[in-house]
């Protein structure tokens, strides 16, 4: 029951400034995005895209499958990484924290109802762009939005969530998009001062 509610409310939430702009600007280089203050370099960014197509790569035939539906990884990688950092925040503020047991039994229950360990990875890689070594901090962020769940109570996780977004002062470089505080998630970054010729790409799925 709790683990329904978690990944509902995870869904929902796909739940500084002066570090991420040089003085012309333009992006500081290398920055991706800036979360309470600390930057998400590209490099840590692009070393998670690089893991991911490496996975899907060796999928086999499905490899090509997988790749095309996932055109827009960077953006998708960078809002998963946000995702977590909100939900950290939020976990903090409410004084909750997940151990590595808690990781492991989540791993395990996930793995017992998904045909074991590996067919587990190979569903997060199909269904949210996801390599194996990323599934711990996925395990981790389940493990806190049940935890969270059951300390704000089914479906009140927007306004602790909106509450940490505001904390974290989330700045993301235009390249990957625009962070929208709003919906609390990374849209595809139209510029409404620059006239829109083409029809703007469609944000992807949340992971």
């Amino acid at each position: 029951m709790h683990r329904r509610t978690a990944l509902s409310v995870s869904a929902a939430l796909l739940v500084a400034a002066p570090l991420l702009s040089a003085c012309s600007g333009e992006p500081r280089p290398g920055t991706a995005a800036v979360v309470g203050g600390e930057r998400i370099t590209t490099s840590a960014l692009q070393a998670q895209v690089n893991d991911v197509r490496a996975a899907q790569n060796r999928s086999g035939q499905a490899a090509a499958e997988l790749i095309a539906s996932t055109p827009h990884l960077e953006r998708q990688r960078l809002d998963a990484i946000l995702q977590s950092r909100i939900i950290d925040k939020m976990a903090d503020t409410a004084g909750l924290t997940a151990t590595q047991k808690d990781i492991e039994d989540e791993r395990k229950t996930y793995a017992d109802e998904n045909g074991g360990n590996a067919q587990f990875e190979a569903l997060l890689l199909q269904k949210g762009a996801m390599a194996p070594g990323q599934v711990d901090r996925f395990l981790r962020d389940r493990v806190l939005l049940t935890e969270l769940t059951a300390k704000y109570g089914a479906g009140k996780l927007e306004e602790p969530a909106r509450a940490a977004v505001k904390a974290l002062h989330i700045e993301v470089n235009p390249r990957y998009g625009a962070w929208d505080a709003k919906e609390i998630k990374l849209g595809n970054g139209e510029t409404p001062w620059i006239t829109q010729r083409t029809r703007p790409e469609q944000p992807p799925a949340g992971a």
